[in-house]
């Protein structure tokens, strides 16, 4: 059944209700035409609970805007939501990713994520090119994916909201790497559910790293919201060796916008529930509301907390990543670098979920401390003790 308005409703119901389901929830697509923004197909999709969320097709299908009832949940940056062909990935020695970073979930990879290096290319067998040479983040995120379809399909009396298209990032003598994403969500849910399959098209052998960089804004992130997790250990905090305590924010405790503020990044070792799962959320107790990510430990074995905490560009991420912080120079030397030959693959399936009231809030933080009970203080000292991942001694 679908429950919309506080009713439970078949689909005979809802279709005597209206003349179509696009009255009270649906997805349609459409096209930016204003600014930065101009040419960037989008596609919009409303469950009918007061959630609607935006996915932009010619951004790697990522989700841009995010609000339940008439609040935010995703953060929009001053960068706006750029059109791909305004984007420049070697720019600024590597940090132009900074200037098309925008919305609540940006895809980082799909071969590289964090800071930019150069890498060994041997796999590639072409003699000019010796390295290859990664900006932050990757490439995935500005690139057009080809739709492949969109609608509504209803399973018995339930509806499901969907979107589907491939993202290929390629290069003769290099990486030829897709993605394929799934995106539902049931109508009269708060629910938004995230199935992607990165695969090797090509021949070569060719690493894979993958994160989501998943960012709430206001007015989920505001003074006094929580950050929840399950969190059996703090392995690494950016700051940790200059003045851990010096900005006056940990962890857990939000404060309101700072003026001067330095981004603050930590990793967290989480703990998962017995099916495996790992649950991260932010929550505002005063507002009532809160955002939560659900991954799978044996898909994203690490975490990060991104803390962007100056005025004007106010957010929270939750990172959930293939790889530790430490880059990927560092998961070379350690053996934990994925590497796909052709036809493999690697899949992800994400949850994001709105939470509505305190009861619904309670019961995510119960979830989460059944599987670990995370540190009451705010400034727990860091381990540094970046387990081995994916078999590697």
């Amino acid at each position: 059944m679908v429950k919309l308005n506080g009713c439970e409703l078949s689909r005979r119901d809802v279709s005597a209700l209206a003349g179509s389901l696009s009255q009270f929830a649906g997805v349609r697509l459409m096209t930016l035409g204003d600014g930065l923004e101009r040419g960037i197909r989008m596609l919009e999709f409303r469950t009918g609970t007061g959630l609607r969320f935006t996915v932009l097709v010619d951004r790697a299908l990522d989700i841009a805007d995010c609000e339940y009832k008439g609040q935010a949940i995703g953060w929009h940056s001053p960068a706006g939501f750029r059109h791909p062909g305004l984007h420049d990935y070697e720019g600024e020695g590597g940090l132009g990713w900074l200037r098309s970073f925008s919305g609540l979930l940006v895809t980082c990879g799909l071969d590289h994520t964090l800071f930019m290096n150069e890498v060994p290319a041997d796999s590639y067998v072409y003699g000019p090119r010796r390295t290859v040479s990664h900006s932050l983040h990757g490439r995935v995120s500005a690139i057009p994916a080809r739709l492949t379809g969109y609608g509504e399909r209803w399973d018995g009396d339930e509806c499901i909201l969907w979107a589907e298209g491939l993202v290929q990032q390629s290069a003769v003598f290099g990486e030829d790497l897709h993605l394929i994403r799934r995106i539902e969500a049931r109508v009269g849910t708060n629910e938004i559910r995230l199935f992607d399959r990165v695969v090797n098209h090509g021949f070569y052998e060719t690493p894979h790293m993958y994160c989501y960089h998943i960012n709430v804004g206001h007015p989920v992130l505001a003074e006094g919201s929580r950050y929840l997790a399950p969190i059996s250990d703090v392995v690494w905090a950016a700051h940790a060796g200059d003045g851990y305590r010096r900005q006056g924010v940990g962890y857990r405790h939000m404060p309101a916008p700072q003026q001067g503020f330095h981004e603050q990044v930590w990793q967290h070792e989480l703990a998962p529930s017995a099916d495996g799962t790992c649950s991260v959320a932010l929550v505002n107790d005063a507002a009532g509301l809160g955002f939560e990510v659900v991954t799978r430990k044996d898909q994203f074995p690490c975490l990060y907390e991104w803390q962007n905490l100056q005025s004007g560009q106010y957010a929270l991420g939750i990172e959930p990543s293939t790889n530790h912080v430490l880059g990927n120079l560092a998961a070379r030397e350690r053996g934990e670098l994925i590497v796909l030959g052709h036809g493999e693959e690697r899949q992800y399936e994400t949850l994001f979920r709105v939470l509505d009231g305190q009861a619904e809030i309670g019961s995510c933080e119960a979830r989460i401390r059944q599987a670990a009970v995370q540190p009451d203080e705010d400034f727990p000292m860091p381990s540094n003790n970046h387990r081995p991942l994916w078999g590697a001694a």
